[in-house]
C-alpha cells in the first residue's frame, strides 16, 4: 500500500483558509495519515442519513480498512481534503482517478470520481461548495480534466452543489443513481458563481463584525486613560444597542460591573453568546484571549493591541501566528494595531474605536489603513463650526491597522450592497491583491462612487505592518489601471473629503459644461480658469455684482439650471455688501430653492469668508434626526407659500432679519469644505465679524424660508449643496464627478473582446511550451519572436543581420531597395537621435557608404550588430507594450515612440483583456494623441489598424500567461496600415494568480 511519501511530498500549497457562506472561516488542507482519529471522530458526529447518502447503504462506523484508505493518499491519483474548524474535521472530499471502465487508474487517465461528506451541524454553510472549488483546482494541477459523481436522487443538497457550480455537465440516471459528469475547465459561469459566493461570504463576514448583537471589550481597565477603558466608554456613550461586557482578568472577586457595564474576569464567564471581542491587552497576552474567544464561539475580533508586524520581523511572525490561531476557530480579525470600527446605524450605534465621539450618521463609508489618517478623516467629516466643511456623515468606518486579515477588499464586498452607504472613501497605503481590488472596484463603482487616496506612492515603501507583494509597475500606471476600473483617484486627504462631499450630496453631471455665476467677478474668473485647467467646458462667468440679493441669486441659478447647454453650476460668493444684499442664511435658502427645481444637475458653491453660508448650506447634511427649531423661531419666520423648498432639499431653520453670527474664521485652503451644522450662536469670545442681515421683503424680493412641514429627519438622499473655500478645490471635485459620470456611461457598454479567425492559439501554445522547455525564463530571438507573433496575426517587418558590408548588400537584394540600415546594439537601439539609423538607401552604393559611416562612428560590426530592413511607409512612430505584473496583473500600454514616452512618460494603460471600446480609448487618451489624428494638417493615421494590433497583443497575453512581456517598438502607423519594425517577447512560467482558482483568504 502506498503512503503519502511514496510519490509526492505533502502539498502544503493546497492549504487555505476560506470564508463560508455565513461569514465564518474554515481551513482546507490535505488529509494525511495522522488524521485517523480526527476522521473517526468526525464520522461519529455525522447523522445516519448523511452516511447513507455517502455510501448508499447503512454505514454506522468506519472500519480500520476504511480509515486507512481515507487517510493514505498519494496526492496524485488519490487525494483527500478536509475542512477544519478548531483543528477538527467538519467536512471531507476526495477524488480517485479512474479509467474508462471506472476502475482505479493513473495518469494519463484524466477522469476522477469525487465524493463529499459534510457534518450535519455545518450543512448549509457553503462548505461543500468551497471544497469543490479546491478539489477541482487540485485535480487540474494533477492533470485531471473531468469529475464524475454518483448521487442518490434524494440527496438534493449535493445534487444542487454540483448543479450550481457552473461547470459544463452531463447527467444520467441508471440503477436508481444519478450520475453527474462535468468538465473542470473554468467557464464564465463557474467564475461568476465563484465570485458571487465570494461576495456573499466576505460581505457577511464583515457584516458580523459591524453589526454584532453583543460585544466584549477584553482588557478594559478600571482606571481612566487606558485604551481598553476608553474603548469601553466610547461604546457605552455611543448608545450601543446590543449587549456590552467588560472583561478584565484582574477584576476583584465579587465585582460584576465596570463603569456601569457588566464585567467578567474572562470571556468564558459571560453568559450567552459574544459576537465581537475588542482586544486591548498587550500583544503577549493576546493568544490566551483568542483561545478564550474561540472556545466561547466569538465570531470576530478587533485587535487594537500593537506590537505585531509594525514592530519588526519578530512581530510579523507573531502577527501570522495570531491570524492562524483566530482562523482555526473560524474568526476574522480587524487589525492588529487597529484604530477600531464604527457603525452609526440607529439599529447598532457601535463606536468600538478610539474616537471619543460618535460621528454623525450619514451615507459615506470610510476605510483607512492608518489610524492617524482615520482620526484626521473622522475629524474632518465630523467637525462643526470654524468654517470647516463637512459631509453628510458616516455610515460605517473601518480602520484595518496592519490589515492582517480583513482588508479593503472585504469592506468593498460589504459596501457593495449595503443600503446605508452611498459613497465609499478609502485611504490605502498598500493593496494586498490588486487584481481582486480592481475587479471589486469596477463592480462597486458601477453602482456607487469609490474615491481612493494612496499613501507611500512615490518611491516610498509600504508601512512596516503591511506585508504585501510589491509591484514593478510605476505608480502612474497603477493609478491609470485603477481609474480604468472606475476608481476616483485623488492625491490628498483634502481632495478625498472634497470629492466625497460632492458625490454624497449632488447628482452626477451629464457632461463637462459648467455655468458660473456669483457676486464677484474676480472669483468667477478664477473659477473659470480652474475649470479650463481641469478639462471642463465653462461658460463665461455671470457677475451679479456685490449688491446681489438672494432673489437675484435665485433667478440666476434657476436660469442656469434650465439651460440645456449647462451640465453643472458653480456659484461664487463673497461677503455681502450693501443694503438688501445676500445674507448667509437667506442666500443658502435661495440657492437650495432654485436647485430643488432641477434636481438632476449638480450645484456647488465657492465662497470666501462666508462661514455662515457654508453652515447654512450643509445644515441638513445628516440623515440623523435634527432638533426642530424653537416654536418662536418658526413663528417669527415669514413664509411665502410658493417659495418653500421641497422635501428633497432640506433647509436650515432661520429667522428673517436676525441670524446667528458665523461660527468662526474662514477655512484655510488645506481644510475640508462646508461645515457641519453648528448650534446657532449670537457671538463668540473673540467677537467674530457678522454679515448684514437678510432684507426681509426689501424691494419686493421673495423670501426663501424653511418649509414648516419638513420632517425632523432628512429624507433619503437629500441633494444638499456643498461649499468650498477655494475655487480650485470645488472645481477639482466637480471634474472628478464629471469623469466618473462618463466612466459610468461607458461602463454600461464596455465593448467586447473580438475574435479573429486567423489566430492560431494551439500553435502558439506549442511554440511557447517548446521554448520554455529550454529554460524557466528567456527572451525569444528575432526568428522565434516573429513566429510566435505571427500565430496571432502580428507581422513583424523583416530584418536581416548584416555582420559585413557584403552581407548587408545581399540582404538588401533579398528585401529589395530602398532599405534601412540600423544598429541594434542595446545602447543604440531605438536611438535614431544618436545617428545609428540610415534610412531610404536606394542602392548598394549608398548602403555600403552608410555601413562605413556607422562603423567609423560607433565601432566594429560586432559592437553595432547592424541589420538591413526594407523601408516601411511613412507614418507616426508608436510603441506598444504588454506586461504581466505579479501583483497588478496584465496591462497593455501605448504611447508615441521617442521623447513623448521616454522623456514625458506619455503612456496610456489598460487592463488585459482589452475590449474594442477600450482599445479605441487607449490610443486617444495620451496627451500627444492629436499627432495621430491630423494635427496641423497632417494625414490622420490608420487608427483602425492600430486598434486591431492592440487587441491582438491583448489576446496573446490573455490566452498565454507564459508571455510575461511584449514590446513592439517602433510601430509605424501610416495613413493606410502599419508596420511593426521591431519586437521582443519574454516567456516565463505563468505567475501565480490569486484572483482565480478556488476562494482563499490571503496570508500576508
Amino acid at each position: 500500500m502506498q503512503t503519502s511519501s511514496d510519490r509526492h511530498e505533502y502539498p502544503a500549497h493546497w492549504e487555505a483558509d476560506v470564508v463560508l457562506r455565513d461569514g465564518g472561516t474554515a481551513r482546507v488542507r490535505p488529509i494525511t495519515v495522522d488524521d485517523a482519529e480526527r476522521l473517526v471522530s468526525f464520522y461519529e458526529q455525522v447523522s445516519d442519513e448523511s452516511k447513507y447518502y455517502r455510501f448508499f447503504a447503512p454505514y454506522p462506523r468506519l472500519s480500520a480498512k476504511d480509515v486507512h484508505r481515507f487517510t493514505h493518499h498519494d496526492f496524485v491519483d488519490r487525494v483527500g481534503l478536509a475542512a477544519t474548524i478548531g483543528g477538527e474535521f467538519i467536512a471531507t472530499v476526495r477524488y480517485d482517478r479512474i479509467g474508462a471502465g471506472g476502475t482505479p487508474a493513473s495518469a494519463p487517465a484524466d477522469e476522477a470520481e469525487v465524493a463529499f461528506l459534510v457534518q450535519d451541524a455545518h450543512q448549509g454553510r457553503g462548505v461543500a461548495s468551497a471544497l469543490l472549488e479546491h478539489i477541482a483546482a487540485v485535480a487540474r494541477e494533477r492533470g485531471i480534466r473531468r469529475f464524475a459523481a454518483e448521487v442518490l436522487p434524494a440527496n438534493t443538497k449535493m445534487i444542487k452543489v454540483f448543479r450550481d457550480a457552473g461547470y459544463t455537465q452531463q447527467r444520467s440516471f441508471e440503477d436508481g443513481v444519478v450520475r453527474l459528469e462535468f468538465d473542470l475547465e473554468p467557464t464564465d459561469r463557474s467564475l461568476a458563481v465563484q465570485y458571487a459566493r465570494e461576495h456573499r461570504a466576505e460581505a457577511r463576514s464583515v457584516q458580523r463584525l459591524l453589526q454584532p448583537g453583543s460585544v466584549a471589550v477584553v482588557g478594559a481597565g478600571r482606571t481612566p486613560g487606558g485604551v481598553g477603558h476608553s474603548v469601553l466608554g466610547n461604546i457605552r456613550d455611543a448608545g450601543y444597542t446590543g449587549r456590552l461586557y467588560a472583561v478584565n482578568k484582574a477584576l476583584p472577586e465579587g465585582q460584576d460591573a465596570l463603569d456601569g457595564v457588566p464585567a467578567r474576569r474572562s470571556v468564558r464567564d459571560i453568559d450567552g453568546p459574544v459576537d465581537l471581542a475588542v482586544v486591548t491587552v498587550p500583544a503577549e497576552h493576546v493568544p490566551d484571549v483568542v483561545t478564550e474567544c474561540g472556545e466561547h464561539g466569538v465570531q470576530g475580533l478587533v485587535v487594537v493591541s500593537a506590537g505585531y508586524a509594525d514592530s519588526g520581523p519578530e512581530g510579523r511572525e507573531r502577527q501570522r501566528a495570531l491570524v492562524r490561531q483566530a482562523r482555526t476557530y473560524g474568526m476574522r480579525i480587524i487589525g492588529p494595531n487597529a484604530f477600531g470600527i464604527i457603525n452609526t446605524s440607529s439599529d447598532v450605534r457601535l463606536n468600538a474605536s478610539l474616537a471619543p465621539q460618535m460621528p454623525r450618521p450619514g451615507r459615506i463609508g470610510l476605510f483607512a489603513q492608518s489610524g492617524a489618517i482615520g482620526i484626521a478623516l473622522l475629524s474632518r467629516l465630523h467637525r462643526r463650526g470654524g468654517g470647516v466643511t463637512g459631509v453628510t456623515g458616516v455610515s460605517t468606518f473601518v480602520s484595518s491597522g496592519n490589515r492582517a486579515d480583513v482588508s479593503g477588499n472585504d469592506v468593498l464586498q460589504y459596501w457593495y450592497d449595503d443600503p446605508e452607504t452611498d459613497v465609499a472613501l478609502m485611504y490605502l497605503e498598500s493593496i494586498g491583491n490588486p487584481r481582486k481590488f480592481t475587479r471589486l472596484a469596477r463592480r462597486t463603482a458601477a453602482v456607487k462612487p469609490l474615491v481612493v487616496v494612496q499613501g507611500a506612492r512615490h518611491g516610498g515603501t509600504a508601512p512596516q505592518g503591511h506585508a504585501v507583494r510589491a509591484t514593478r509597475l510605476p505608480h502612474a500606471t497603477v493609478s491609470a489601471l485603477l481609474r480604468q476600473a472606475g476608481v476616483i483617484r485623488v492625491d490628498t486627504i483634502t481632495d478625498l473629503v472634497d470629492a466625497g462631499l460632492l458625490l454624497a450630496r449632488q447628482p452626477l453631471p451629464a457632461g463637462p459644461r459648467v455655468a458660473i455665476l456669483g457676486n464677484s467677478e474676480s472669483l468667477g474668473l478664477l473659477t473659470y480658469d480652474a475649470c479650463l485647467s481641469e478639462g471642463l467646458r465653462p461658460h463665461p462667468p455671470l457677475d451679479l455684482t456685490t449688491a446681489a440679493s438672494p432673489d437675484a441669486f435665485h433667478a440666476a441659478l434657476s436660469r442656469a439650471l434650465a439651460d440645456d447647454t449647462c451640465d453643472a453650476v458653480v456659484v461664487t460668493a463673497i461677503p455681502a455688501v450693501g443694503e438688501g444684499s445676500a445674507g448667509d442664511a437667506a442666500l443658502a435658502r435661495a440657492l437650495r430653492s432654485a436647485a430643488a427645481a432641477v434636481p438632476a444637475k449638480p450645484v456647488l458653491v465657492v465662497h470666501v469668508e462666508l462661514g455662515g453660508l457654508a453652515e447654512a448650506l450643509s445644515a441638513a447634511a445628516s440623515t440623523a434626526r435634527q432638533p426642530p427649531p424653537p416654536a418662536d423661531a418658526r413663528a417669527a419666520t415669514p413664509t411665502a407659500p410658493q417659495a418653500a423648498a421641497p422635501l428633497d432639499r432640506q433647509t436650515a431653520p432661520s429667522t428673517a432679519g436676525d441670524r446667528a453670527a458665523p461660527s468662526g474664521p474662514a477655512p484655510a485652503p488645506g481644510e475640508p469644505a462646508t461645515p457641519l451644522p453648528a448650534e446657532p450662536r449670537t457671538g463668540a469670545p473673540d467677537g467674530p465679524r457678522t454679515f448684514p442681515p437678510a432684507a426681509a421683503g426689501a424691494g419686493g424680493s421673495v423670501q426663501y424660508p424653511p418649509a414648516a412641514h419638513e420632517p425632523a429627519e432628512a429624507p433619503e438622499g437629500p441633494h444638499l449643496i456643498p461649499a468650498y473655500p477655494a475655487a480650485e478645490r470645488g472645481v477639482r471635485a466637480l471634474a472628478q464627478a464629471v469623469a466618473y459620470a462618463q466612466w459610468r456611461r461607458d461602463a454600461a457598454d464596455p465593448g467586447k473582446v473580438p475574435e479573429y479567425e486567423d489566430i492560431d492559439e494551439k500553435g502558439a501554445a506549442e511554440l511557447i511550451a517548446g521554448n520554455l522547455a529550454r529554460g524557466q525564463g528567456l527572451t525569444l530571438d528575432t526568428e522565434e519572436t516573429c513566429a510566435l507573433l505571427g500565430r496571432y496575426g502580428i507581422r513583424v517587418h523583416r530584418a536581416l543581420p548584416a555582420p559585413t558590408p557584403d552581407d548587408a548588400a545581399a540582404a538588401a537584394r533579398t528585401l529589395g531597395y530602398p532599405v534601412a540600415l540600423k544598429a541594434t546594439a542595446p545602447h543604440l537601439r531605438h536611438r535614431a537621435d544618436l545617428g545609428g539609423v540610415r534610412l531610404d538607401l536606394a542602392d548598394e552604393e549608398q548602403l555600403r557608404r552608410a555601413y562605413a559611416e556607422l562603423t567609423e562612428l560607433f565601432g566594429t560590426p560586432a559592437e553595432l550588430r547592424p541589420v538591413v530592413q526594407g523601408m516601411a511607409p511613412r507614418g507616426v512612430d508608436t510603441v506598444v507594450r504588454a506586461v504581466i505584473d505579479p501583483a497588478a496583473g496584465a496591462a497593455l500600454s501605448f504611447g508615441l515612440a521617442g521623447a513623448a514616452t521616454q522623456l514625458l512618460g506619455d503612456m496610456a494603460h489598460r487592463l488585459i483583456p482589452v475590449t474594442d471600446r477600450e482599445a479605441g480609448s487607449l490610443i486617444r487618451s495620451i496627451r500627444t494623441a492629436p499627432l495621430l489624428f491630423g494635427w496641423r494638417g497632417s494625414a490622420p493615421v490608420d487608427s483602425a489598424a492600430l486598434e486591431e494590433l492592440l487587441l491582438r497583443v491583448s489576446r496573446l497575453v490573455d490566452d498565454h500567461p507564459e508571455v510575461v512581456a511584449v514590446t513592439l517598438e517602433p510601430v509605424v502607423v501610416a495613413p493606410r496600415g502599419l508596420s511593426v519594425l521591431s519586437a521582443s517577447v519574454r516567456l516565463a512560467p505563468p505567475p501565480a494568480r490569486d484572483d482565480l482558482g478556488p476562494r482563499t483568504l490571503p496570508a500576508y
